[in-house]
């Protein structure tokens, strides 16, 4: 298994929707065009593939200078603790540089996951939900 790491390859949203699938990321992968827009929307998104197949990604919004929101990260269930999510993470950190901090929203069940990655837990963040 040799794992390539790429900022210019994106993926297709059937590609995204599979993973996110076969991963449990909670995305609205019943809605491909929104799969779509959220991609075409990003400025960053990093992906990790087993030649042809997507198996990982990092997705983010990012102004380059000051914050990150990795929005996305996923990986597929095969290729857990491989190695693969952390480096999407070391990736993403390289390519908005040190003056600049990554931020995100946990799901549920990753909340033991960020903290082995190098993140902080921060208790101050608020939120406005999205309507359904």
């Amino acid at each position: 298994m040799e794992i390539t790491y790429s900022f210019d390859q994106i993926p297709t949203a059937r590609q995204v929707i599979e993973l996110y699938n076969a991963s449990g990321l909670p995305r609205p992968t019943h809605d491909e065009k929104r799969i779509q827009q959220m991609y075409e929307n990003s400025n960053l998104v990093v992906t990790a593939w087993d030649g042809e197949q997507l198996v990982g990604v990092s997705r983010c919004i990012t102004d380059w200078v000051w914050s990150c929101y990795l929005a996305d990260l996923a990986v597929s269930p095969d290729y857990k603790k491989s190695g693969i999510g952390k480096r999407l993470i070391e990736l993403t950190k390289e390519k908005v540089g040190k003056q600049t901090m990554v931020l995100l929203l946990s799901v549920p069940t990753a909340m033991e996951y960020y903290p082995k990655v190098g993140f902080s837990k921060e208790d101050r963040s608020f939120i406005m939900y999205r309507e359904k």
